[in-house]
């Protein structure tokens, strides 16, 4: 039996009694949670089977029967894509860039994501968006994964303290996964984002957990963006005191293995734009 993911969480479904005109003797039919948190009523399973195995090809039966087939697998991609409640209406249309800077940002942004198939994904080019909190980068990264997802990729974004976090549950006596089956589910998504990455703790073993993520990512020419308030490289302040960096919680190697093969940057360096971003 597969393990189930530690990532992708999969839509609630909910039965109930109920009958189908078509098919009377249909007694329970089924609703599935939505992206937007809502509940859809599926089709008969009867009338589905019906339109995709036997209806004939173009006919109004099949062409609905597919669409709610295709609606269905991307609503499950958008739920098990780790984008939370908060989050769930955030695209591309819905940041207000407010400044010649913030409009590059969203259109380096919204371009990677058109590009993701054809130019990016083949070569494994990552993303780094590093810059102020409160200035939309969440916001961006989410727009790309659905983005991605639209293009029927599979793309999760998490947070670097959650796969710390699923990295340390696989050292619980039965857990029932290990951290190679947490290393191997990582290294699957076509795109992964690593959120908020400096936001942990800092540990030797936290920053050998996201090597390990990111160079397995590397050596398998998988994209991946993170997303971090910390400048890339290490910097000091006026008085020659070290500031941190995102080199100091994923390493120098990690770091260079990102930055290869034409990385693309953006940086958000204005001022905090929350409750207008």
């Amino acid at each position: 039996m597969p393990q189930r993911s530690n990532f992708r969480r999969q839509p609630e479904i909910r039965t109930f009694d109920g009958g189908c005109p078509q098919h009377p003797e249909v007694k329970t039919r089924s609703e599935v949670e939505q992206f937007d948190g809502s509940m859809l009523v599926r089709p008969c399973k009867q009338c589905q089977f019906h339109g995709l195995r036997v209806a004939s090809r173009g006919s109004d039966e099949h062409i609905q029967a597919v669409a709610a087939l295709t609606a269905e697998r991307l609503n499950s991609a958008l739920v098990g894509s780790g984008i939370t409640p908060r989050f769930a209406g955030c695209t591309f249309d819905t940041y207000r860039a407010k400044t010649p800077e913030m409009v590059d940002i969203l259109e380096k942004c919204r371009a990677y994501a058109d590009d993701f198939a054809e130019q990016h994904y083949p070569v494994g080019r990552n993303l780094l968006m590093t810059g102020n909190i409160g200035t939309g980068k969440t916001h961006l990264a989410c727009s790309i994964v659905r983005r991605v997802i639209e293009m029927k990729a599979i793309a999760v974004i998490a947070t670097a303290a959650e796969i710390i976090r699923v990295f340390k549950r696989s050292m619980v006596r039965d857990s029932g996964y290990s951290e190679g089956d947490v290393i191997d589910e990582l290294a699957s998504f076509d795109l992964l984002v690593v959120d908020e990455v400096g936001a942990q703790a800092g540990t030797a073993y936290e920053l050998a957990v996201l090597h390990e993520v990111i160079d397995k990512r590397y050596q398998l020419l998988k994209p991946t963006i993170l997303v971090s308030n910390l400048p890339a490289k290490p910097a000091t302040d006026a008085d020659g005191k070290s500031l941190p960096s995102l080199e100091q919680y994923i390493g120098a190697r990690a770091l260079d293995r990102l930055r290869e093969n034409g990385a693309l940057l953006a940086g958000f360096t204005w001022a905090s734009a929350r409750g207008r971003v």
